[in-house]
């Protein structure tokens, strides 16, 4: 016998506390969930195993503690064993981020309050590599596991030929956000546009994650005891009714707000179903258990996943009686939910003996759609799938358009309210561009359905038959400008983190334009512009604050802008321009130019422009070979696909709301069609 070696142990001891993609997942949400987190961010990559990337907006780590954060057995969360009985965080063994160091490379950022700046530092096998470096950062912790299990090769091997590993985060992702409603989850693969998990509230979770037919079905289960001879808990939850039906039981389980499994509970829920609906013995529940936390055990498993629970046999009974009296009250009517099955588009399903005695009798007979005409895609779903075939209106159509044409009339109203354009000059501008609105494109986009962007500036849109390339940087400039002047006066406001000197930002848009940016005899003179810019900002301060709620304090300083379309930040990189956009190109004297200047500076900061960094999926991929800079490629690729995001998911559904394109897009490119459904068939008819 002799001892191992402690690198050996740790080694050990990582490969049971990280068994999966999944387990440093979890042990990571779970650490930004003690941190007091509003917003959790999971992204993965190439497999799980190339990167997984946990941003957090809590309280982050102190500068102090970052040498010992990797080590084994230091925590935060207690000091003395006795804490153990009440322990309330989620985590307390100090040892998920050191085995995380021993089987991956490890980089955390983190910033706490009030400090300007945040660190950055990477860890192996428990230890820093190198001093924390200062760097720019967000609000909380953001910690990146790349490479996972290199030094495992028989594991790396099986994980890469296992499918399921990103389902298995995303379902844990699913089960922490319907729970914890209090905190935004959003959980994506990376580079994807739209996320995978993304909910605010326990039932939009629900059916979100789990789809609108398992929401519907659902009841309200509660149950408790105050007893201390026999058990104490409170119970809450939701569990399927008679209408649910599935191939296996989904169960999720909260005890003390941590995730965990419960067998013995399981199998009792899933008696009471097979007993009271034999049809419906596969049941989806959610539950949430709070016990003192004396009374629990959390210090049973190596990856927390199981706990005892004290008088556990009677709290089990407890709550199968209240499912099996729920069931039971519940049980007395069953709701079939029909589905009417339309003619597809290639002819009618079938034709009765009635149909052809009637067949010669005048009317508009229903003729067989031509294949090179017929749209596959539905333009009222915003995600622009492809459907099933099958005609778009069901007998109640007309029922559901005015529903949503109500809808779109209370979100114009909220957003647009008709007393913003009390002064003359602005209903001059709305009216000029209702009066200069082309109807083709106003049909096409209010009709499209989004496909992708074909490359930096230029999306492509399908019409009917129709295949468009819009340039998504016009349109969105001019959907900004349209919107300032809706809601001109009636703004939400964007409140800077530190108030930004309006010199120095004119100072960087002039040298930006400065064509020998090495020649110092224009200084004097840029210098001069931004005092004098500056100066003229600050006497029209209180009228932008009014109108436009563009917040310049008496020192010179910009601390709040505003909110022109919701769910949506421009990028800052641009205001350096618009500042000295509003100094040199307003007319001041004038009302309705000054008001249309404004308007326009904002719609050109609002816009979609590209990143100033290059797309790393493109030929920009090349300067970062050169660099070699994995944090700025990281960067890049996170502001790349944020942009593709809100362009799909924000500036694209605002579009169809609100955008009346002017006839000028009809022949300055911003609308270019490339392809129609007759001409292709056409070309594939002579092939």
């Amino acid at each position: 016998i002799h001892r191992l070696h402690e690198s050996v142990v740790n080694r050990i001891a990582a490969g049971e506390v990280i068994q999966r993609p999944v387990s440093a997942v979890k042990e990571l949400v779970e650490n930004s969930i003690d941190a007091s987190s509003t917003s959790i961010t999971v992204v993965v990559k190439d497999g799980r195993l190339k990167l997984i990337q946990v941003s957090d907006d809590g309280h982050g780590i102190r500068y102090e503690d970052l040498p010992i954060l990797c080590e084994r057995h230091t925590t935060s969360k207690l000091s003395a064993f006795e804490d153990l009985q009440t322990i309330k965080s989620m985590g307390f063994r100090g040892e998920a981020l050191a085995s995380m160091t021993y089987v991956a490379h490890v980089t955390v950022t983190t910033i706490t309050q009030p400090n300007l700046h945040g660190y950055r530092v990477s860890y192996r096998d428990g230890v820093m590599e190198h001093e924390p470096r200062a760097c720019a950062a967000v609000k909380g912790t953001q910690i990146m596991i790349e490479n996972l299990f290199y030094n495992m090769i028989a594991r790396r091997k099986t994980l890469q030929n296992s499918a399921d590993d990103y389902s298995k985060i995303v379902d844990l992702i699913s089960r922490f956000a319907i729970h914890h409603i209090t905190i935004s989850f959003s959980c994506r693969k990376h580079g994807a546009a739209r996320p995978d998990v993304h909910t605010v509230s326990r039932l939009d979770a629900i059916r979100s994650v789990y789809g609108v037919s398992v929401a519907r079905d659902l009841m309200e289960v509660i149950a408790s005891e105050n007893d201390p001879c026999t058990s104490v808990f409170k119970m809450d939850g939701f569990m399927s009714n008679s209408n649910y039906s599935a191939k296996k039981i989904t169960m999720i389980l909260f005890i003390n707000d941590r995730l965990v499994e419960c067998t013995a509970l399981k199998r009792a829920i899933e008696v009471v179903y097979a007993a009271t609906l034999p049809k419906a013995s596969k049941p989806f529940i959610y539950m949430s258990i709070v016990l003192p936390p004396e009374h629990v055990d959390v210090n049973i498993h190596p990856t927390k996943r199981e706990v005892s629970l004290l008088n556990q046999e009677s709290i089990i009974e407890n709550i199968q009686t209240a499912v099996e009296s729920k069931l039971r009250n519940s049980d007395t009517a069953r709701t079939f939910h029909t589905q009417v099955v339309h003619p597809s588009t290639s002819g009618p399903l079938g034709t009765s003996r009635d149909t052809k005695l009637n067949s010669s009798e005048p009317g508009p007979k229903s003729q067989k759609l031509p294949v090179h005409k017929m749209v596959r895609t539905d333009s009222l779903d915003p995600s622009g799938r492809l459907h099933a075939y099958m005609q778009v209106k069901p007998p109640r159509q007309l029922e559901g358009k005015a529903g949503l044409n109500s809808v779109r009339c209370v979100v114009r109203r909220r957003r647009n309210p008709k007393e913003t354009a009390d002064l003359t000059s602005i209903q001059e501008l709305i009216s000029d561009i209702d009066c200069n609105c082309h109807s083709g494109l106003l049909d096409i986009v209010k009709h499209c359905s989004y496909i992708g962007m074909a490359d930096d500036v230029f999306a492509l849109l399908q019409h009917h038959t129709r295949l468009y390339l819009v340039n998504v940087v016009n349109l969105s400039k001019e959907l900004m400008y349209q919107q300032v002047l809706r809601r001109f006066a009636h703004f939400n406001a964007i409140q800077l983190s530190d108030p930004a000197p309006i010199p120095e930002l004119i100072m960087m848009a002039l040298k930006e334009e400065d064509l020998d940016p090495e020649c110092n005899e224009n200084d004097d003179l840029k210098e001069k512009i931004a005092e004098m810019n500056t100066e003229l900002l600050k006497q029209k301060a209180e009228m932008l604050e009014e109108y436009f709620c563009i917040h310049i304090d008496q020192q010179g300083n910009l601390s709040r802008l505003p909110v022109i379309l919701d769910q949506y930040t421009p990028d800052m990189d641009h205001v350096p321009e618009f500042v000295l956009c509003l100094g040199n190109d307003v007319d001041w004297e004038d009302e309705k130019n000054c008001f249309q200047a404004i308007s326009a500076a904002l719609g050109n900061f609002y816009a979609l422009h590209p990143p100033l960094l290059p797309n790393p999926s493109g030929d920009g991929l090349q300067f970062y070979k050169k660099e070699i800079d994995h944090v700025l490629l990281s960067e890049a690729e996170t502001a790349w696909a944020q942009r593709e995001w809100t362009i799909q998911h924000v500036v694209f559904p605002s579009m169809r709301l609100f955008l009346k394109p002017p006839n000028s897009m009809a022949t300055n490119g911003t609308f270019v069609q490339v392809a129609s459904l007759e001409k292709l068939y056409k070309i594939f008819e002579r092939c």
